[in-house]
């Protein structure tokens, strides 16, 4: 009795597999217009969360040292501020931005925040760098060009792409070619292979935005790991050394783990469409994706780095001692 109450069991699952009933909800949450909606519009309340968090943090801080000026702990959290703003109302208007015509813009839309929270945490890899590279007597003068030129690079790079995808939609180009140019047979086949490079221009847009996150996997595990490891070495007594580990350590683990995920997830959408996260009918994978690489390292982050700096005594001021 048991074996054949078994074997249909077995049968009842590989017919539910093959029929994909085991994941249709999964459909029918994508296909649901009321779910789109409220998935859409809670991503952007959770942005507008972590993005007024970060504001507020700034605002302490600013009333705590004025003085100092625009600081890399300020600018972090400024930096915080507009990238999650901007993803809180790309996805309270996501009907505007999913479906506007020209699809350079679209990606113009949804890739600007990807490669604004790079920069705002490469900027905390350059501040760990920096207090690396003083506490062992290193120069520190060539770590802020080469962040800025790296990030010159990446936003010159990403460009290209958008201006390579505008022209394979655009027959304008050819036109162009054609009556303003006197242009040789090689120089119009150029032009009809830019007509050419839709696919191509997604694919190279797909893994450019791999490597960088592998990049940023990689500096926060450089220089990250190089202060926690600096730091362990310090006497235990040391004022504020198991704080300072515990923030150095757990901001590297959740920056590298998030950025590893966004790698795997923008090559597996290379090969997989249905692993495609900025796309209109993948609402719960817009959820899934966004809420563990963006959404929860942000506000954990931020939580972790809630100190505020010491206030700056006076020079008037003399303690009584």
């Amino acid at each position: 009795m048991m074996r054949v109450k078994g074997i249909v069991q077995t049968l009842v699952l590989n017919r539910l597999w093959e029929n994909g009933g085991m994941f249709d909800w999964w459909d029918e949450i994508d296909k649901s217009q009321e779910c789109q909606r409220f998935i859409f519009h809670l991503l952007a309340v959770s942005y507008a969360f972590v993005s007024f968090g970060a504001l507020v943090q700034l605002c302490r801080i600013q009333q705590r040292v004025p003085e100092y000026g625009w600081t890399t702990q300020k600018v972090f959290h400024l930096m915080n501020f507009v990238v999650n703003g901007l993803r809180a109302v790309l996805f309270g208007f996501y009907k505007t931005v999913f479906l506007v015509k020209s699809k350079a813009l679209e990606m113009v839309l949804l890739d600007l925040p990807n490669l604004l929270f790079f920069s705002t945490y490469m900027l905390l890899v350059l501040f760990w760098a920096e207090i690396y590279y003083q506490a062992r007597s290193l120069p520190i003068n060539k770590l802020r060009p080469a962040y800025y030129s790296i990030n010159g690079f990446m936003y010159f790079a990403q460009a290209c792409i958008w201006i390579s995808v505008r022209l394979s939609h655009s027959p304008i180009a050819i036109e162009f070619a054609r009556l303003f140019i006197s242009a040789s047979e090689e120089v119009m086949d150029i032009f009809r292979v830019l007509s050419d490079l839709k696919g191509a221009g997604l694919v190279y847009l797909h893994l450019h935005f791999a490597v960088i996150s592998l990049c940023a996997a990689f500096g926060f595990i450089l220089y990250g790991g190089r202060l926690f490891f600096m730091l362990r070495r310090f006497p235990i007594e040391s004022r504020g050394r198991q704080k300072k580990l515990f923030e150095v350590g757990f901001v590297t683990g959740i920056c590298c783990a998030c950025f590893l995920l966004r790698c795997f997830m923008v090559m597996a959408s290379v090969f997989d469409k249905n692993a495609d996260v900025d796309v209109l009918y993948h609402p719960l994978l817009n959820l899934i994706y966004y809420m563990l690489v963006e959404i929860l390292p942000s506000a954990l982050v931020l939580f972790i780095l809630r100190k505020l700096p010491p206030k700056r005594v006076s020079d008037q001021y003399y303690p009584i001692r």
